[in-house]
C-alpha cells in the first residue's frame, strides 16, 4: 500500500511539473517598453513650439545718412555712387596736406637764406612738429625736412580702392555702423566695434568715426605718421626727388604692412587700380576731357 501511495504522490508531482513547466521559460515583457510606448504616444499629440533666434539690430554709432549701398544691384552704379559718396572728403584732406606742404616749402626757403620765422609761423610748425610726432631735439631746417616726407598728399585713387576694398563697397558692418571705411583699429576700450573674430585675449577694436571726413583723417593720419608705413613714405618722397608723380600703383608697394595678407594685399590693391580706373574721373571731369 505505501508502495502504490509513493507512485501516486511521485506521478502527481510529476504531473504538475509538466503542467508548469512550458511557463517557466516564458521571460516578462520588461516595464521600460510599456513606458516608451505610453511615452511615443504622449510626444505624437504634444508640440513643441520653436522658438526662432532674435536677430541684434546693432545701431550705428554716428548720425550720418549713410547710403545703402548692399541695396545697390548694379556694379557701375554702385561703384560711382561709393567713390561720389566718399570722394570729397579725400580731396578736403589732401588739398589740406598740400597747403600744408606749401607752408613747409616756404619756412624751409626763409630759414636757408637765413630769415627765420615769424611767432606766428614758428607756432605753426610747432603744432605740425608736435601732430607728427617729429625729433624736437633736431634743428628746424632738420624738422621740416623730415614734416616734408610725412605731410603730403595721397592719390585719391589709391585712397578709393583702399576703401572699397576694405569696406566692402560700403556695405562692412564697420562701414555701416561706425563709418570706418579703411579698417582702423584703436585700443582703448569703447573706442569703436569689437571684432567678432577677434583672438582671445586681445584688446583691439575696430574705430568708429562721427564722420567721413573724421574716417579719412584718420586713413591718411595712420599713413603719414605709423612706423609701420615708412616704406611707403619713403618710395613717396623719392618720387618727389625725382619730380615724379605720385603713381598710385609705385606707392601701393609701400602697403605691404596695411593687410596680414602682405604681397597678396597689394597685389589686390593694384589689380582694383586697374580695372577701376574709369570710376576716379568724376563725371564733370570726364566731359572736360572729352571737350579737350
Amino acid at each position: 500500500m505505501k508502495i502504490i501511495f509513493l507512485v501516486r504522490v511521485l506521478l502527481c508531482f510529476a504531473l504538475v511539473i509538466a503542467i508548469a513547466a512550458p511557463f517557466t521559460f516564458l521571460v516578462p515583457k520588461p516595464l521600460m517598453i510599456i513606458e516608451e510606448t505610453i511615452a511615443e504616444a504622449v510626444a505624437e499629440k504634444v508640440v513643441v513650439p520653436v522658438v526662432e533666434k532674435v536677430k541684434v539690430i546693432e545701431k550705428p554709432l554716428h548720425q550720418v545718412n549713410l547710403p545703402d549701398f548692399a541695396a545697390i544691384y548694379d556694379i557701375p552704379t554702385k561703384k560711382r555712387q561709393f567713390f561720389a559718396f566718399i570722394r570729397p572728403a579725400i580731396e578736403a584732406k589732401n588739398n589740406e596736406l598740400a597747403q600744408d606742404r606749401t607752408k613747409l616749402a616756404y619756412w624751409h626757403e626763409q630759414i636757408s637764406i637765413g630769415l627765420g620765422l615769424t611767432d606766428e609761423e614758428q607756432a605753426s610748425l610747432q603744432i605740425l612738429i608736435n601732430t607728427y610726432r617729429i625729433n624736437k631735439k633736431a634743428s628746424t631746417l632738420q624738422q621740416i625736412n623730415d614734416l616734408m616726407v610725412r605731410v603730403d598728399i595721397i592719390p585719391t585713387s589709391l585712397v578709393l580702392v583702399q576703401a572699397a576694398n576694405e569696406s566692402a563697397w560700403g556695405t562692412s558692418r564697420f562701414a555701416r555702423i561706425g563709418l570706418n571705411f579703411f579698417g582702423i583699429w584703436c585700443y582703448r576700450t569703447g573706442c569703436g566695434m569689437v571684432p567678432g573674430g577677434r583672438n582671445t585675449g586681445a584688446k583691439h577694436e575696430v574705430a568708429a568715426f562721427q564722420s567721413v571726413d573724421a574716417a579719412v583723417s584718420g586713413y591718411f593720419n595712420n599713413i603719414n605718421k605709423h612706423n609701420a608705413y615708412h616704406v611707403f613714405r619713403t618710395i613717396r618722397a623719392e618720387l618727389r626727388a625725382q619730380d615724379q608723380p605720385l603713381s598710385s600703383e609705385i606707392l601701393a608697394t609701400g602697403l605691404l604692412p596695411y593687410s596680414e595678407r602682405g604681397a597678396q594685399y597689394v597685389l589686390d590693391i593694384t589689380d582694383m587700380l586697374r580695372h577701376n580706373r574709369r570710376y576716379f574721373v568724376e563725371p564733370t571731369d570726364l566731359q572736360a576731357a572729352l571737350a579737350d
